[in-house]
């Protein structure tokens, strides 16, 4: 069998995990025209809902990280949570956060929903786009940015616009499932403060590590929170 160069290993991955966001961005813009997150919808069934989507259109039947749906109260709550069951309500913020794999390159994919009139929740879902791009843009123009440096670019732009970080990180590795065994050291593969390497770097195995940005940004006084989150270093 002939051996696979490394720049030709290197342009499949990457080409395989473009090609899973772009999958997953395809599945939500479905779940949005179809409006399967809607008030009168609980959380579970909404989640098995976009499920059986994803097999419907890709196959997809494999999530490398539980299926998170959540809604008013629930936003709050960081990834390990586990609240009960919640009907979605007419006035409610909710997110969806799923990790569906494709081809086995794992996506990373968050998006969140406002239903009602309430400017400050409508101005949440307008900043969590805003603030995911210009993050993105720090790390493009700071080539040897470690994970501590972005965690407190993103934790700066969120507080700039009213809003406090709900979770201790601001993303992670990912690439071919799972992506967790990639790297041994759980402070390095995630954008926090307690990471001081560079983010452009090679893993153990030698492979140009790939991150996801996410943004999970609360209100606390108002009690409720909303979630974005895609491919941070490729388009």
């Amino acid at each position: 069998m002939t051996a696979v160069a490394p720049d030709e290993q290197e342009a499949r991955r990457t080409a395989g995990l473009v090609a899973a966001q772009e999958k997953a961005v395809a599945l939500f813009a479905a779940v949005q025209e179809l409006g399967l997150v809607a008030p009168g919808r609980g959380e579970r069934e909404v989640s098995d809902l976009i499920r059986d989507l994803a097999n419907e259109m890709f196959g997809t039947t494999k999530h490398w990280h539980k299926r998170i749906i959540r809604s008013g109260a629930n936003t709050l709550l960081p990834y390990r949570e586990n609240p009960p069951d919640r009907v979605i309500g007419t006035d409610d913020v909710a997110f969806a956060d799923f990790g569906p794999i494709f081809e086995e390159y794992e996506a990373d994919f968050g998006r969140t929903y406002v239903f009602g009139d309430d400017p400050h929740k409508h101005r949440l879902q307008a900043d969590l786009p805003r603030i995911f791009d210009a993050g993105r843009a720090f790390f493009a123009a700071h080539p040897d940015i470690t994970g501590r440096q972005l965690h407190a670019e993103v934790e700066r732009l969120a507080a700039e616009a009213g809003w406090t970080l709900g979770i201790w990180h601001a993303g992670h590795l990912v690439g071919e499932f799972p992506h967790e065994t990639n790297e041994g050291s759980k402070a390095e593969s995630y954008i926090t403060p307690d990471n001081h390497t560079p983010l452009r770097r090679t893993d153990r195995a030698g492979r140009t590590c790939h991150w996801i940005l996410e943004l999970h940004l609360v209100d606390r006084d108002r009690a409720y929170g909303g979630f974005y989150e895609q491919l941070l270093d490729l388009a």
